[in-house]
């Protein structure tokens, strides 16, 4: 990253491309106290993502452009590095574990001298990526839960602690290498390098939560357009990962159809009288609707396009809960749920939501950072500036750094691949 010669101070920056929106952050990074100063902010609505997926490369790439250059102008600061953000059904997370025995020499006989070291980390983390994998697939992070000494569980951090055995639990998260590939490529062309490609609802979790509710149990769910993604915490670590394919964006579906209106129009609709709880909204209060030439004039009360938002919402929801169920981790979230993303913008969301999943609710906003926060302090941005402090989280959960980032092995696996088959 660009770094200033005062007080050593980093800039970073982070993309968070939606279906619906893409969103770019650029944040100053003081090295001493790992304070966070929000610099600037922008956004482009994207037509050329769809769930996931690229669906029109070259209005991505312009649309992407003016997402960035919106936040250089704002922060005064030109890029040239960036981290990015992926999600989609093509990610999977799943749990796993490897062991080793501690140092290899016969003559350290005694426990006292089997210190684990840095290397007999970085062997045991290895150790745990030994899964079977398609050929598109490859590991995108690798996120230690806990270690296990000979018989000492629960232990957060082994280095320079003695013993025979050393085991780690670990969550991995994968994902389709050319999924990651076709992104980069994409911003790439506009001069900017990724430097890290990052599980989008890993950045929004660590950008909501406090260390209370990752500690004591809590599961963040990021609603965005046409994907929700699923984090669950507890003991410290990430317990369960998964992205579904269902977002906001229905519910704006679902009042274009019935009012008869464009997409455009229902999205301002959604945002500006939409109600997740239909009882909390007026049936007095009316509106005018968009109307073509030569259409007679219409209006709709609060109370009834809220009740279109309610019925797609509680659909959610429920989709959300059985996912929450499955688990078999719901009992241990003691901090409930935290909500966040463009969907969690959704007035009352929070009271629907506690209904449904019964647990406690709150909407999650961007924390821990300062200066012009309260022009990202709403749920959508929780994303982008999550990425942007990604070099502060990544410290968090992985105790031992590799020299290159697993997405840029996983893309030399394939050019091997490629060249073994010609």
């Amino acid at each position: 990253m660009i770094r200033s010669n005062v007080q050593e101070k980093t800039i970073e920056a982070g993309i968070d491309i939606g279906s619906s929106v893409i969103r770019c952050s650029i944040a100053e990074i003081n090295n001493h106290n790992e304070s966070i100063s929000l610099l600037g902010i922008g956004s482009s609505i994207t037509s050329g993502v769809k769930n996931g997926a690229i669906s029109n490369r070259e209005k991505l790439i312009d649309e992407i452009e003016i997402a960035i250059n919106s936040a250089q102008i704002m922060a005064n600061k030109k890029i040239d590095k960036i981290n990015l953000g992926i999600s989609g059904e093509f990610i999977k997370g799943i749990n796993t574990q490897g062991a080793v025995t501690i140092g290899n020499n016969e003559k350290r006989n005694t426990i006292q001298n089997n210190i684990i070291t840095e290397n007999d980390l970085k062997k045991v983390l290895d150790l745990t990526k030994a899964i079977s994998l398609p050929l598109d697939q490859d590991i995108l992070h690798v996120i230690p839960q806990e270690y296990t000494i000979d018989s000492m569980k629960s232990i957060k951090d082994p280095l320079g602690m003695s013993g025979r055995r050393l085991e780690a639990m670990v969550h991995i998260i994968t994902v389709a290498i050319s999924a990651i590939n076709n992104l980069i490529k994409c911003i790439e062309e506009l001069g900017i390098e990724v430097e890290d490609v990052i599980y989008q609802g890993l950045a929004s979790s660590y950008s909501t939560l406090n260390n209370d509710e990752r500690e004591l149990g809590v599961a963040c769910v990021d609603i965005g357009s046409s994907k929700t993604d699923i984090i669950i915490y507890n003991d410290g670590g990430i317990r369960h990962t998964a992205t579904l394919g269902i977002g906001s964006k229905s519910i704006t579906n679902d009042i274009a159809v019935m009012l008869q209106i464009g997409i455009n129009e229902a999205e301002k609709i959604k945002k500006k009288y939409a109600s997740a709880k239909a009882s909390l909204s007026s049936s007095e209060l009316d509106f005018e609707l968009p109307k073509r030439k030569g259409e007679v004039k219409r209006k709709v009360s609060e109370n009834e396009v809220s009740k279109y938002a309610e019925a797609r919402m509680v659909e959610i929801l429920n989709i959300i809960n059985q996912e929450l169920k499955m688990t078999g981790l719901k009992k241990k979230l003691t901090y409930g749920t935290v909500i966040t993303g463009g969907g969690a913008e959704l007035k009352n969301l929070n009271f629907l939501a506690e209904e449904i999943l019964n647990t406690p609710v709150r909407i999650g906003k961007p924390n821990n950072i300062s200066g012009a926060i309260e022009q990202a302090s709403s749920p959508s941005y929780a994303g982008a500036i999550g990425l942007a402090q990604w070099k502060i989280f990544k410290k968090e959960i992985i105790n031992i750094d590799t020299n290159e980032p697993l997405f840029k092995n996983a893309f030399n696996k394939i050019k091997t691949l490629i060249k073994e088959f010609f």
